[in-house]
C-alpha cells in the first residue's frame, strides 16, 4: 500500500512544514493580520469549544463532530461550541442550540490518493493556504477553552500547522487552550499507520500541541495504541472513551425527517442499505437494488450526496418498477430508519458500524479495502465477537446479498460485549480539561 494511497495525513498528500516541531512555517509569515487570542473572564461567558473535520471524502468525520458537538451541549458542561467543517454539507444537518458551523472551501480526495479543489477553480496550494488562514483567524477569534481535532493532527495537508503554532504561542501570554486528537478505534494496517505518522510529523505534532488523545473505541475490540505501537509519551496522553452509541443521542425523537416517517413503503419489515457519502459505495448500492427479497419485506437504500450521478439515476429508475424499493438520497438524521429497520446491509465506516452496534440490529458489514484497510479490520474484529456478518467486497453480488437476506435473523448484543458510553465518557473528560482537574491520563476508560 502506497502513501499516496491514503487520508489527509498521507506523505505524498502534504508539504512538510518545521511546525510540527514547534516553529512557525514559511506560510505563517504570508498572513497579514496579526491573530492574538483575546479570552474574555470566565464568569462572562460560557467554556468555548471547537470541533475541527478535515472531510476530505465522505461525510462521516462531520457526523462524528457533530454526535460529540450534540452531547457536549446537552451535558451539565453546556459549552458554545462551533464546528470548522471542512465541506458546506455541514449546513444539510440539523443543530442544536448553542451550536454553529463555518464551513471551509471544500478539497476533495481524488481516486489517485491526491487531493484537488471540490468547487473553487484554484489550485491544492492555494485552496490548503485559503484554509490554513480561514481555521488560524476563525480558532483566534472564537478563542476556544477546548479544540478538538478530529483524526490528523496537523490538518487535511498540513492546514492547521499555523492555528496550533498560534495556539502554542498564545499559552504564553496566559490564554490556555487545551488542544484534543480525537481518533477513530482503528486507523489502518498498524506498519502503514507507523510509516505514514513518523514521515509526517504527526506523533512529534502530538507532542507539542495536544494535551489528550481520545480514541472513540473499546481496546477489548482493537487496541490502537498498542497494535500500532505508538511512542510511550504519546499513548501516556491516550484515553478511551468507548463507542459512540447513537441510542444516547440528545434530542433524537424530535429529529424526525419526513422522509423517515413517511418512506411510502408497504406495511412490516424492512432492510436498509446506507453507503455512508456515497463516493465509494456504487458497487453495494447497484447489488442491493438488484437484490431478490423475501416476500415479508421491503428494502430502503441510502445513496449519500456524493453519489456519482449515473449511480443515482439508476437507482431511482430501479425503484421506480419496484415498489417495494425506496431509494433516498440523503437524510440528516438516520436514526429513526434505524430503529425501524429489520436489517441492515452497510458499509464499515466508523458511524455506520457505531449505528448497527447501538440499535442491535443484525448487521452485514461489506467493507472497502482499499486505498485503506480500516474498514476491514474494524468489520473482522467484531466478527470475532459475533456481532456482525461481515462480506469482503470481492463476493458482493446480489446473490450474495440475497443469501443473507434469507439467513435466520440472530440479533447481536452487543452491549454485553463491547463499551457503548463513550458520549457519556466524552462528556467527562472534556469537563476534566475544562475545569482544569485532569489527571495524567492513562490507556484505560476515563
Amino acid at each position: 500500500m502506497s502513501a499516496t494511497q491514503s487520508d489527509p495525513d498521507s506523505s505524498a498528500s502534504r508539504r512538510p512544514s518545521s511546525v510540527a516541531h514547534g516553529n512557525p512555517s514559511a506560510d505563517a509569515a504570508l498572513i497579514r493580520p496579526r491573530i492574538v487570542f483575546e479570552t474574555p473572564a470566565p464568569e462572562k461567558r460560557k467554556p468555548r469549544i471547537a470541533l475541527y473535520s478535515h472531510d476530505t471524502m465522505g461525510l462521516g468525520h462531520m457526523r462524528r463532530n457533530l454526535l460529540i458537538a450534540k452531547s457536549l451541549v446537552a451535558s451539565d458542561i453546556e459549552p458554545t461550541i462551533l464546528m470548522l467543517a471542512g465541506a458546506r454539507e455541514a449546513s444539510f444537518f440539523d443543530l442544536p442550540r448553542g451550536v454553529d458551523t463555518l464551513t471551509l472551501p471544500a478539497l476533495r480526495k481524488q481516486s489517485d490518493g491526491q487531493y484537488g479543489s471540490r468547487n473553487l477553480g484554484v489550485s491544492v496550494d492555494e485552496l490548503t493556504h485559503l484554509r490554513s488562514q480561514i481555521l488560524a483567524v476563525a480558532i483566534a477569534a472564537f478563542a476556544p477553552d477546548l479544540l478538538i481535532v478530529d483524526n490528523v493532527p496537523r490538518g487535511a495537508r498540513n492546514e492547521l500547522d499555523l492555528a496550533l503554532s498560534t495556539i502554542q504561542r498564545s499559552r504564553r501570554s496566559g490564554c490556555n487552550t487545551r488542544c484534543v486528537l480525537g481518533l477513530r478505534d482503528v486507523r489502518d494496517n498498524p506498519e502503514v499507520v507507523q510509516r505514514e505518522w513518523t514521515f509526517d510529523g504527526n506523533e512529534q505534532a502530538v507532542r507539542n500541541f495536544y494535551d489528550e488523545v481520545w480514541i472513540y473505541g473499546d481496546p477489548a475490540v482493537y487496541d490502537l495504541m498498542n497494535e500500532c505501537r505508538y511512542s510511550p509519551d504519546v499513548a501516556a496522553k491516550a484515553r478511551y472513551s468507548g463507542y459512540l452509541d447513537r441510542c444516547a443521542t440528545p434530542g433524537q425523537d424530535a429529529a424526525r425527517n419526513a422522509e423517515t416517517t413517511d418512506l411510502g413503503l408497504p406495511p412490516g419489515k424492512f432492510v436498509l442499505c446506507m453507503v455512508g457519502g456515497g463516493q465509494d459505495g456504487a458497487e453495494l448500492a447497484r447489488a442491493f437494488a438488484a437484490t431478490q427479497l423475501p416476500e415479508d419485506q421491503s428494502a430502503v437504500l441510502l445513496t449519500g450526496p456524493y453519489m456519482p450521478a449515473d449511480t443515482r439515476a439508476y437507482l431511482h429508475a430501479r425503484s421506480a418498477t419496484n415498489p417495494r424499493l425506496r431509494v433516498l438520497d440523503f437524510v440528516n438524521e438516520p436514526t429513526d430508519l434505524l430503529k425501524q429497520a429489520d436489517r441492515v446491509i452497510t458499509m464499515g465506516g466508523y458511524n455506520s458500524v457505531c449505528e448497527a452496534l447501538s440499535f442491535e440490529i443484525p448487521a452485514l458489514i461489506v467493507p472497502r479495502v482499499k486505498p485503506r484497510l480500516e474498514q476491514w479490520i474494524r468489520a473482522e474484529r467484531l466478527q470475532r465477537l459475533g456481532l456482525v456478518d461481515v462480506l469482503h467486497p470481492d463476493c458482493l453480488n446480489s446473490s450474495t446479498l440475497s443469501g443473507w437476506l434469507r439467513q435466520p435473523r440472530v440479533q447481536p448484543h452487543a452491549r454485553e460485549k463491547i463499551n457503548l458510553n463513550g458520549l457519556d465518557c466524552l462528556s467527562r473528560m472534556a469537563g476534566d480539561l475544562l475545569l482544569g482537574g485532569r489527571q495524567r491520563p492513562d490507556t484505560a476508560f476515563a
